[in-house]
């Protein structure tokens, strides 16, 4: 499941991010209003944690945004204002739920979870691509029905560009989703993740399905 973060606050965001990928989401992140807007209605996301207090475009705004364009994305608010009024505010607004800071991570956990039960949407269990299969739940890859071998975070690593397949996913996002990592220009950590991974899950076959995208990242897609 995804899930959007629109918080400004640095150090929030990357707990709120780094929280939520261990608990198995993938999270995007956005620093104002405007931004967090863009993303939610240009992406489709299980749920999108808002903060109130955003530059450029407040939360309340954002979710007024969404709402009036019809995007019932299930919106949780995550602001320090804690006054009732504020409350009632997000909730005519059309929030699903609104958690005060500072806030217990288990209890915004518990409140997300609660929410997505209320807007069921069937857990992907496996990705098939061309003949690339994926059994998310039980860690296990193959191609042409022979397994792959391979490690922790070459799994995670050929997860993310499964689930984002077509798409093309930065070094920077593919750092910070793999190894939970700022991405420093002069560690080539991911160049060499991928080459390993394309020993294993492209070399010993005709067909290529991990690319380079020159001066971006990678994209895994059948051509």
């Amino acid at each position: 499941m995804r899930i959007l973060v629109a918080e400004d606050e640095v150090k929030t965001a990357n707990y709120l991010q780094k929280g939520l990928a261990e608990n198995g989401f993938i999270v995007d992140t956005a620093i104002n209003g405007v931004d967090a807007l863009h993303c939610a209605m240009s992406l489709e996301y299980d749920l999108i944690i808002l903060d109130i207090m955003l530059p450029k475009m407040d939360g309340w705004s954002v979710l007024q945004a969404l709402r009036s364009a019809g995007k019932d994305t299930p919106v949780l608010c995550l602001t320090a204002r804690d006054l009732v009024e504020d409350r009632v505010r997000g909730l005519e607004l059309g929030a699903d739920d609104y958690l005060v800071k500072p806030f217990a991570f288990s209890e915004l956990l518990a409140r997300i979870r609660n929410i997505l039960r209320r807007n069921p949407t069937p857990i992907q269990e496996s990705i098939q691509i061309g003949d690339l299969n994926l059994k998310l739940l039980q860690h296990k890859a193959t191609r042409k029905g022979q397994r792959l071998d391979l490690a922790p975070k070459e799994f995670a690593l050929l997860s993310l560009l499964a689930r984002r397949h077509g798409e093309v996913i930065s070094r920077t996002v593919i750092a910070e989703q793999v190894w939970d990592m700022n991405f420093d220009s002069d560690t080539n950590v991911v160049d060499v993740a991928v080459l390993r991974l394309r020993r294993k899950v492209d070399e010993p076959f005709d067909s290529k399905l991990i690319h380079t995208v020159r001066g971006i990242g990678y994209v895994l897609e059948v051509r």
